[in-house]
């Protein structure tokens, strides 16, 4: 599934990015331009972070 329209950025590269080192949206920003153009990505693209995991564990 397609999570940033502008820089054609899929789940499986960002969960791939993420498994390679990838913590933050700055990160993210850096490896595959997501959230960098509308920003419309960016709350989906975050449920792949580390962090979201552990705030989801919390809840």
């Amino acid at each position: 599934m397609y999570v940033c329209i502008c820089h054609g950025v899929n789940d499986k590269q960002i969960k791939q990015a993420v498994s390679q080192g990838a913590q933050s949206m700055r990160d993210l920003a850096k490896t595959l331009c997501v959230g960098t153009k509308c920003g419309k990505c960016v709350c989906q693209a975050r449920e792949y972070l580390p962090s979201a995991d552990a705030k989801r564990s919390v809840a």
